[in-house]
């Protein structure tokens, strides 16, 4: 039987920090993540007064133009309005913030899993985008929108919500790890630009012609729409429910993909 040698006298037995578990240390980065929101209004006032106002200016300019039987423009738009809320809003920026000052090295060197210093994130940015859902829906619900689908179908619809605007937030992750900088960080947005409006927004799908009603059919934002305006108008459609949660776990295997690719790249160079 072998016997472990003691310690010479006076000197201090090694000490090693114990690992947590990825379970613990992605509650702990997403806890400091959600902390940090109320220090950085300026990324979630916009994200509720621009759907808003968005919402608004297109009930009152185009709301009269379709005044069909059975069709509500107000519901109509909603989706419009939670998308345009929950799209690129991400802790993307925290994070680059932390590479550029070091924090995300010194991580590193502890016993952190490390795929918990990105999954934490995405786990508070899906908790952040559920939450700017309500006060979208609830200006909707002012104005007279109801759910045809009830409360579970509006349990749906937020969750669906989430699960876009978790999924789209692989693209500035991707983009803060792979550049490292605040300015692309902000430009991420602008990808979202062509799946908005190379949607059916402003117009039932039916009532596109020519080279749109084309291209519409290739972009996942038009089966999202598809799905939450289905849960309001129509009720539970299943086939368009499926459609709508398959396009958003397309664009987010497609972002998830890219971003831990990034994510690898950033822990190995360190």
């Amino acid at each position: 039987m072998s016997v472990k040698p003691a310690s010479p006298a006076g000197q201090a037995s090694p000490v090693s920090a114990r690992h947590a578990g990825i379970f613990i240390d992605t509650l702990t980065v997403s806890g400091r993540a959600l902390r940090s929101i109320p220090r950085d209004p300026e990324t979630v006032i916009p994200a509720i007064l621009f759907p808003a106002f968005f919402f608004a200016v297109n009930i009152g300019a185009f709301q009269d133009l379709f005044q069909q039987p059975g069709f509500d423009f107000k519901a109509f738009q909603v989706p419009v309005a939670i998308i345009f809320a929950v799209t690129g809003i991400s802790r993307a920026m925290t994070l680059v913030l932390d590479i550029q000052g070091g924090y995300f090295d010194r991580l590193g060197m502890t016993p952190v899993a490390r795929f918990a210093l990105l999954l934490g994130l995405m786990v508070a940015d899906f908790a952040l985008v559920v939450a700017l859902t309500i006060p979208v829906l609830a200006l909707g619900f002012a104005v007279g929108v109801r759910f045809e689908s009830g409360l579970l179908g509006m349990l749906v619809f937020i969750l669906i919500s989430g699960a876009w605007g978790l999924a789209f937030a692989g693209f500035p992750y991707f983009i803060a790890l792979k550049t490292g900088n605040p300015s692309a960080v902000n430009l991420s947005f602008i990808i979202f630009m062509p799946f908005v409006f190379l949607a059916p927004v402003f117009i039932p799908r039916e009532a596109m012609t020519s080279w749109l009603a084309t291209i519409v059919v290739f972009n996942p934002v038009t089966y999202l729409l598809d799905a939450l305006r289905s849960l309001i108008m129509d009720g539970w459609d299943w086939g368009v429910i499926i459609r709508g949660v398959l396009a958003v776990a397309g664009v987010g295997a497609f972002s998830f993909s890219l971003s831990l690719w990034a994510f690898r790249g950033r822990v190995t160079r360190r």
